[in-house]
């Protein structure tokens, strides 16, 4: 006698907003932004996509959900010292984003989309509040505030998106190239450009090699800061 077919098991406890998008981040981590769906979702959590749409919402609202989860604590981060400086309080905020797309692949491209698309949304907002509070103590004259803080955000944003497309989720670069032989790669290559003709280029064809991408990202977070302190 042929059985019926299994059904999937449902959990029997309530599951909470947390709960959900905690898991849609795990799956955004896992698989990228394709694999997020209502669908996988519902699997995971062995529940209904009701009880999604009720706590989050539809696939967008996942996305834009997961984004806020995981910037807000990388906003949530403080600096070592008990006593910050302004720059020091930029400087977390900077590396502490920075960190959050190194593990989080996905995060670039939502948080760009998110400062672009959303200008109330709370990830645009809590970072420009963040960043922008030290404008003040940082000497910047009120009337360039948005200016300068713009001008920190639009690197920060820049410069994490440019290196997680290094690590290789978009096209023309091999998704799974380790990131030393790329760049090994890169310095052989640029070796045999003329010297006479590229001078800069083969002056640093051996730091390409062996540069650090958080030390290479704080000089640009420092070079910005040195040129806000001459807008006083």
């Amino acid at each position: 006698m042929t059985q019926p077919a299994r059904r999937p098991q449902r959990r029997n406890q309530v599951l909470s907003r947390e709960q959900i998008l905690d898991a849609a981040v795990d799956i955004l981590d896992t698989g990228g932004e394709g694999a997020l769906t209502v669908r996988a979702l519902s699997e995971r959590l062995s529940t209904g996509s009701g009880a999604i749409a009720y706590h989050v919402g539809k696939r967008d609202d996942l996305l834009d959900a997961a984004t806020e989860t995981v910037v807000t604590a990388a906003l949530a981060a403080t600096p070592p010292s008990e006593a910050p400086s302004p720059s020091g309080e930029v400087r977390t905020v900077a590396l502490a984003l920075f960190d959050a797309i190194t593990d989080h692949r996905w995060l670039a491209t939502r948080l760009t989309l998110q400062i672009v698309r959303n200008p109330v949304g709370p990830v645009t907002v809590g970072i420009f509040e963040r960043i922008g509070q030290q404008m003040g103590a940082l000497g910047v004259p009120r009337e360039r505030w948005f200016d300068a803080a713009s001008a920190l955000v639009h690197y920060i944003l820049g410069a994490v998106s440019q290196n997680a497309r290094i690590e290789g989720d978009t096209s023309g670069i091999d998704p799974v190239a380790d990131r030393g032989e790329f760049f090994e790669a890169t310095s052989a290559a640029w070796r045999e450009f003329a010297p006479a003709q590229y001078p800069f280029m083969h002056a640093i064809v051996d730091q390409i090699k062996d540069h650090d991408d958080r030390e290479q990202f704080l000089t640009g977070i420092a070079v910005i800061l040195d040129g806000l302190s001459r807008l006083r």
